[in-house]
């Protein structure tokens, strides 16, 4: 890439920086590249790094958990700490911890997907009410729909110019002759 923007820039007249904003690459991200040019990638090797944990002090923080299974993971840390079992970050903790699977949510709730609404198993045994925006002569309207929970049969609408709790309520659906049903 390095060489195809000099040579087009050359070749072009076009001033480099003004050349790679034409290609959509940033000037920062082509003099980074440049810096880079004729080197060897290791950005991304696995080289061993100081910080990295060994495995006798994984197998600590997990027997440390152990013996103290309700503490939490920042808690732990100072405990460790503390008794000089192994001197980590709180984020290494929560880590290895998670990484061994032994971190869970306090309150897991089961989920409620896929139980959902019961359908109704005729016409007119429940209503939903449906409310949504819509732009008219631009000025936004609120639309208001009363549907038929069986055959979804819009029932009833209204369009309104705010929305509270108070009119949602008020929304009563009509017979053609005025009457609420």
């Amino acid at each position: 890439m390095i060489d195809f923007v000099r040579r087009w820039s050359d070749r072009t007249e076009i001033v480099l920086r003004r050349f790679t904003r034409g290609l959509g690459l940033a000037p920062s991200k082509f003099y980074d590249w440049k810096s880079r040019y004729g080197k060897v990638n290791e950005h991304n090797s696995w080289i061993p790094r100081d910080f990295w944990l060994e495995d006798e002090e994984k197998r600590a923080i997990l027997d440390f958990h152990a013996r103290y299974p309700l503490e939490g993971y920042r808690r732990l840390t100072f405990m460790m700490l503390d008794a000089d079992i192994v001197s980590v970050s709180p984020a290494s903790v929560w880590r290895v911890l998670h990484g061994a699977g032994r971190l869970s949510r306090w309150k897991v709730l089961p989920s409620g997907k896929g139980k959902g609404f019961e359908q109704p198993f005729g016409p007119h045994q429940h209503w939903h009410v449906d409310v949504t925006y819509i732009n008219i002569s631009a000025t936004f309207y609120y639309l208001c729909s009363v549907l038929d929970g069986y055959s979804r049969y819009v029932v009833h609408w209204e369009i309104r110019e705010s929305m509270t709790e108070a009119e949602v309520q008020t929304i009563r659906p009509r017979d053609r002759w005025g009457e609420i049903p």
